[in-house]
């Protein structure tokens, strides 16, 4: 039987965050209702829901690693739109979880995009997911602190050039039955010329065999849709 899309997307979300917050050093706490990053001051914590009830235990406990960050940092996708974070004073805005299955093949991308491969292409990709993507809480920029060298080894990242210029970048990351695109972004200068487009061309052309899901911004999901790009739910995030 086909895996449900928004157990293909979530699955994918732990494996990215999975990745990201073991190559940073940070603690994990997996339950079955839930994942929880525990990073450092600027980071903060992010907490995934996995299903549409957690049982009380995962509540309180959920509740009780939000309010251990002390005013800090903390972001809560709950893709199933169970979850009440507004008495710790938490904001919700929703954002659509998409998908897409292989389909009809897509153009060679029109710039040039290659996959990092080298502890020097992955600094050029963090500083501009940093720098573009407006990640003010890892500003000023330090390098290896977003990605780690260890992410190398876990992840796939993208980074497409104009004239020689990095101006834009991603990260992939494949399971066993999907691939997440994560951080699709464009350096400000180079905005409006189709480097979004053009990475996501050469994503999909490297993963042709398998779903493709993400998380779109109001601004970027008409990109996705326009590549067939289907929206399976709207997430609610807490921060």
């Amino acid at each position: 039987m086909p895996t449900e899309p928004l157990t293909l997307a979530t699955e994918n979300a732990v494996t990215f965050w999975t990745a990201v917050g073991e190559a940073r050093g940070y603690a994990l706490v997996r339950r079955p209702g839930f994942l929880a990053v525990a990073g450092d001051e600027r980071a903060g914590l992010r907490v995934l829901t996995l299903v549409p009830d957690l049982s009380g235990a995962e509540l309180s406990e959920l509740i009780a690693l939000a309010r251990d960050q002390r005013g800090g940092r903390v972001v809560v996708e709950d893709a199933y739109g169970t979850v009440d974070m507004s008495p710790l004073g938490l904001g919700a805005r929703q954002l659509p979880v998409m998908i897409r299955y292989p389909g009809e093949p897509l153009p060679e991308p029109a710039l040039k995009v290659e996959r990092v491969t080298s502890l020097g292409e992955l600094r050029t990709a963090e500083r501009i997911v940093v720098d573009g993507f407006a990640l003010e809480h890892f500003q000023p920029y330090q390098p290896g602190v977003v990605f780690p060298d260890a992410i190398l080894d876990r992840v796939e990242l993208f980074v497409a050039t104009i004239d020689g210029e990095p101006a834009g970048a991603c990260l992939a990351i494949q399971d066993a039955s999907a691939v997440g695109i994560y951080w699709v972004t464009t350096m400000p200068q180079y905005r409006s010329r189709g480097v979004a487009r053009t990475i996501m061309h050469a994503v999909l052309r490297r993963y042709d065999t398998l779903p493709m899901t993400l998380t779109a911004s109001r601004l970027g999901r008409p990109l996705y849709e326009s590549l067939g790009f289907q929206k399976i739910v709207d997430a609610t995030w807490w921060a």
